[in-house]
């Protein structure tokens, strides 16, 4: 896996810590200044709606999220498309797909969608 690929797997999983989702700070490191999420629920987030939700401890979850079937590809040399299958205890399996854009030297998350799967995933 090549390093900038690894840079974006390890930003997305590093995202599902509920320490990491917790701090408002932490994301806000990791979000690009044009993020964009449409979430599971099918909510549109912007990054500053996303940092204010998190400050205000909104959607915050200390239940952890465990990430499956983990893969990241090089789309151009400064994006990186990642995808894997996430699971909270006793919750729906989510398939998950995010775009990482490196600017200025840093791998940020530009993009996200999450979408419900079968619980069989």
């Amino acid at each position: 896996m090549d390093e900038g690929v690894r840079a974006a797997v390890d930003g997305e999983l590093w995202l599902l810590l509920p320490e990491v989702r917790g701090s408002a700070e932490l994301v806000d490191v990791l979000l690009d200044p044009e993020f964009v999420e449409v979430g599971a629920s099918g909510r549109r987030w912007d990054r500053a709606a996303m940092v204010a939700a998190l400050a205000a401890g909104t959607i915050t979850d200390a239940d952890p999220i465990e990430a499956t079937d983990v893969n990241g590809v090089r789309l151009a040399e400064n994006l990186v498309h990642v995808t894997y299958v996430s699971r909270r205890t006793g919750g729906t399996p989510v398939r998950r797909s995010s775009i990482w854009r490196q600017t200025d030297g840093t791998w940020r998350l530009y993009y996200h969608q999450g979408t419900p799967a079968a619980a069989d995933v």
